[in-house]
């Protein structure tokens, strides 16, 4: 069977591998003319890590990133509302890794070159048209400047080709732009010193004005610092106009310093963490409400491009790794191609549209906006202002619904 997957970002390419482990043709077709090593920091949830050390991706990864030790929620002055261990530190048999985004796509790119081989992956080809003939779907594949470049015949197609995807946007051609609820991300990276016993990620704030932060490279780590990267998110407004959506757009330290410049905990200066940046970054925070269906025939959806979510929870990329493991999973189990691609889409779509839309009312998250809302100046007695039975429940049903509780990821090591 042959399968043809648009989009060589995190999913698509982690996609490609887990099917051409289990036997089948990949080919992967990617718009850019070539794959660098940008972005900022992401994290990946030990659940994905699972199936990339699956891959053989797990020594790279941690010679390159940080294993997180902890996820820590705080007011913004600092103080501590929950403490989390995180993957192996939480006695789970894989580690979460916080890591260059960029870094994480060449890792990627260089083991699915090993297991495709280099001439699966073609670079400046964006799909751009495509039907389905009996059972093949035909797909063409342009240049940046609209010149057909390849004609691709296949058993399936996989559009992984991101929050803009041509893909999705063939089924749903009224959908219109991502959806956007007035927060502006201010992103960055900045060498400091390390904090928090050096493995660390923060969520601190509330809804409305949150910073969070995480170191990303073992190399400054072993020289005695700290790579971190760090986000500003602030509310602009519900009136308020939704910019160009652009990773590199250059984001001015005037438009959100300010609202951070008290913000000194007794474990981090973050003014001082943000003006040392070498470079920032600013985009909206959007999503895409979820869809009544991925699958199509032999044509199927993944990754942002299939689920797009706030970024919340460490969900993005983690999702995006998992669903390519599913339809790996789905295809394995035989029978009718159009079939499996609908098992894939009942398993995945469902609770995928119940992350985007727990994201949206925040989350895990919302712990920060009740102790905001109960304690704007601190607390002396967490307790007193969430009480942890409360608490707790806010956890176990993130935890639950994203499929990351230890239960659940404890029964998937004992499947492998």
């Amino acid at each position: 069977m042959k399968i043809v997957i648009a989009g060589a970002g995190i999913g698509g390419l982690t996609a490609a591998m887990c099917l051409k482990r289990a036997g089948f043709d990949v080919e992967v077709l990617e718009a850019v003319n070539e794959l660098k090593p940008l972005g900022v920091g992401i994290n990946i949830q030990a659940g994905a890590v699972r199936i990339l050390s699956g891959l053989g991706m797990e020594p790279a990864l941690a010679a390159t990133g940080i294993e997180t030790r902890e996820l820590r929620y705080a007011n913004r002055h600092g103080q501590t509302i929950w403490a989390d261990p995180r993957g192996r530190h939480a006695g789970l048999p894989w580690p979460q890794f916080s890591i260059h985004r960029g870094e994480l796509q060449m890792i990627l790119f260089e083991t699915a070159k090993k297991i495709l081989g280099s001439d699966k992956i073609r670079f400046g080809r964006r799909i751009s048209r495509f039907e389905q003939k009996g059972s093949k779907v035909v797909a063409t594949f342009v240049d940046r400047n609209g010149s057909t470049v390849e004609t691709t015949e296949s058993d399936i197609l996989v559009g992984a080709d991101g929050i803009h995807s041509a893909v999705r946007a063939h089924f749903y051609p009224n959908e219109g732009p991502p959806k956007w609820q007035g927060i502006l991300m201010w992103r960055g990276v900045t060498v400091g010193k390390p904090y928090l016993g050096g493995a660390t990620m923060v969520q601190a704030g509330h809804h409305t004005q949150k910073f969070v932060c995480y170191p990303i490279s073992r190399a400054h780590n072993e020289k005695g610092e700290a790579l971190i990267n760090w986000i500003c998110d602030l509310h602009m407004g519900d009136g308020a106009m939704l910019p160009r959506e652009d990773w590199n757009r250059p984001g001015k330290l005037e438009d959100f310093l300010p609202r951070f410049k008290d913000w000194k905990f007794d474990w981090l200066d973050v003014p001082e963490v943000i003006k040392a940046a070498h470079t920032i970054l600013e985009f909206p925070m959007v999503d895409r409400d979820p869809l009544p269906r991925w699958s199509h025939g032999r044509i199927t959806l993944l990754g942002d491009a299939a689920h797009p979510m706030y970024p919340i929870g460490s969900n993005g990329a983690s999702q995006a790794i998992i669903d390519g493991e599913a339809i790996t999973q789905e295809l394995l189990a035989g029978g009718d191609p159009e079939a499996a691609l609908q098992r894939y889409e009942k398993r995945r779509l469902p609770p995928m549209a119940r992350i985007v839309e727990s994201n949206r009312r925040k989350g895990i998250d919302i712990m920060l906006d009740i102790v905001e809302e109960r304690a704007p100046d601190g607390f002396s007695d967490l307790d007193a202002v969430l009480p942890p039975q409360e608490l707790e429940k806010i956890v176990a049903d993130y935890k639950r619904l994203v499929t990351q509780d230890r239960e659940t990821l404890l029964k998937l090591a004992k499947a492998q």
